[in-house]
C-alpha cells in the first residue's frame, strides 16, 4: 500500500483582522502549509475578544483561548504579523491580488523586552480606548497586560515633547526610535479573507436612552472592560458618577438594534451578553436587585437555553417584557428611572435603579469605511461573500453578526474557501 501525499502549498493568503476570527482563519490555513500575512490595525492582536471579562460558551477569560492561539502563531514560521497596519488597496483576480499596506510607526523596535522602564520615565497621559475612555493611561506602554506582540507601543503625541527625551534615555536595550515612519509594503497574494469585525454602535445617536448624558448610563463593552481586572476599575463593578456599589442594575435589549431608525436587525449576542452580565453583578454583591427590559429574548441552542433558563432562576433577576421608551437622571441623588411598557400587563413600569447597561447592537466595522477592495455588501454594511467568484471572502462578524463559538466556526470554513482558491489557480 503506497501512502499518498499531499500537494505542496502554493501561493499565499492575506487575513486582514487579528480578532478571533481573523486568528482562526490564519492558523487553519498556516497549520496545513500556507504562508500567511496577518494584518492587524491595532498594535496587538485578539481584537473585541480581548475586551471581554468573559465569553461564551464556557464563561473563560479571554486568556483562556487568546493565549493558546498567540503560542501557534509565535510558534509557527508561516504566519507574518503586520500590526498597526492598515490595508490601502487590494486589486487583481482570484489567485493573484495585489495589496498595499501602511504600516504606521510603533516607535518601538523588536528589541522591547517589555520592561516597563518607558512607561515609568513618560509622564503624560492619554485616553485609554481599550477601555473605551473610562481613564487614562500613560502615553508609553502596554495596551494592555496580555497584548501580543507584547511589545511596548508609543503615542505619536509624545514626539517633539520632553517626553520624547526622558522615555528615550530610559530605555536601556535601544529599544526606542523616534525616527520610524509609517512605510508601505507591497504583497502579493492569492487570496484574502477579511476579518474586519465589528464595532459597538455609538450610543450617542440613541437620543431616549441618555448615554453622554448621565454618567451611570454605561455601554455593554464597557460594562466588560469595569467587570475585568485589567479594566479602568480592576474588576469592581462600581456607578462611574460616585464610584458608590450598585445596589440595582438595569439592562435595555435592543439598544439601537432592531430599529429603523439604528440598526434594522438583531445583533445576535446582546441578550446573552446581558444575561452574563448579570452574572457579574450577583457575583460581586449577592444582595442587588437586576431588570432586565427585552423586546424578544434570543437564546440560540439548547447551551445558551440552558443558561438563560438558570438566569431566569434567580429571584433577584426579573425579566420585563417592554422596550424602554426613556431613561432619565435624578440630578441630586443620580439615579436613573427607566421608563418602559409592560408588555404582559400592559402597564407603565418606572424601574428607579442605581445603574443602567445599554446593550448596543454590533455594527461591521466596513458599515463606516468601506474595504478598498471590489466587495459587496448589504444595506447593512455586511460583506457578502461571493463563492463563485472566489478569491476574498469576510470571515465573522465582518460577514454576519456572530458569537465566538459561531465566529471561529465560520473562520475555518473561510480558510478551506482561501486554500480552494489557490489550489485552483
Amino acid at each position: 500500500m503506497t501512502e499518498e501525499k499531499a500537494a505542496p502549498a502554493s501561493g499565499s493568503i492575506m487575513v486582514v483582522g487579528g480578532g478571533i476570527s481573523g486568528l482562526t482563519t490564519a492558523l487553519e490555513a498556516a497549520e496545513v502549509g500556507y504562508e500567511v500575512f496577518l494584518v492587524e490595525k491595532n498594535p496587538y492582536l485578539g481584537g473585541r475578544v480581548a475586551q471581554l471579562n468573559q465569553y461564551f460558551p464556557k464563561l473563560c477569560p479571554p486568556t483562556c483561548g487568546l493565549e493558546i492561539n498567540f503560542r501557534r502563531i509565535k510558534d509557527n514560521p508561516n504566519i507574518k504579523v503586520y500590526t498597526l497596519a492598515e490595508v490601502e488597496k487590494v486589486a487583481g483576480t482570484p489567485g493573484n491580488y495585489d495589496a498595499t499596506i501602511k504600516l504606521n510607526p510603533r516607535y518601538v523596535n523588536e528589541n522591547c523586552t517589555a520592561c516597563g522602564d518607558c512607561e515609568a520615565a513618560c509622564q503624560a497621559e492619554v485616553a485609554d480606548d481599550f477601555n473605551f475612555g473610562m481613564d487614562q493611561t500613560k502615553a508609553a506602554g502596554l495596551p494592555f497586560p496580555m497584548a501580543f506582540p507584547s511589545r511596548y507601543v508609543i503615542s505619536s503625541q509624545v514626539k517633539g515633547t520632553d517626553d520624547e527625551k526622558r522615555i528615550a534615555e530610559a530605555c536601556k536595550y535601544d529599544a526606542v526610535d523616534f525616527s520610524m515612519e509609517a512605510q508601505t509594503v507591497e504583497l502579493k497574494v492569492g487570496a484574502v479573507v477579511w476579518a474586519t469585525g465589528w464595532e459597538p454602535y455609538d450610543a450617542n445617536r440613541i437620543d431616549n436612552l441618555g448615554f453622554g448624558r448621565y454618567p451611570n448610563i454605561v455601554t455593554n463593552m464597557m460594562f466588560e472592560r469595569m467587570a475585568s481586572f485589567t479594566g479602568p476599575t480592576e474588576g469592581k463593578i462600581l456607578c462611574p458618577a460616585d464610584n458608590k456599589e450598585p445596589e440595582s442594575v438595569a439592562f435595555v435589549q435592543c439598544a439601537g438594534s432592531r430599529d429603523e431608525n439604528h440598526l434594522p436587525y438583531c445583533s445576535y449576542i446582546c441578550c446573552m451578553a446581558s444575561m452574563k452580565q448579570a452574572t457579574y453583578v450577583r457575583a460581586q454583591y449577592p444582595d442587588a436587585k437586576i431588570y432586565i427590559f427585552y423586546i424578544d429574548i434570543r437564546s440560540p441552542g439548547n447551551r445558551y437555553e440552558k443558561f438563560y433558563n438558570m438566569v431566569k432562576e434567580d429571584e433577584n433577576v426579573f425579566f420585563i417584557k417592554g422596550k424602554v421608551a426613556e431613561v432619565n437622571e435624578d440630578p441630586d441623588s443620580k439615579v436613573i428611572t427607566v421608563v418602559a411598557e409592560n408588555a404582559v400587563t400592559g402597564e407603565k413600569v418606572r424601574q428607579t435603579v442605581d445603574m443602567t447597561v445599554l446593550a448596543t447592537g454590533m455594527q461591521p466595522t466596513a458599515a463606516a469605511n468601506k474595504l478598498p477592495a471590489e466587495l459587496n455588501y448589504s444595506e447593512d454594511g455586511f460583506v457578502i461573500n461571493d463563492f463563485e467568484k472566489g478569491g476574498m471572502f469576510a470571515a465573522g462578524c465582518a460577514n454576519k453578526p456572530a458569537d465566538v463559538f459561531s465566529s471561529n466556526q465560520n473562520a475555518t470554513g473561510m480558510a478551506l474557501k482561501a486554500i480552494q482558491t489557490l489550489a485552483r489557480k
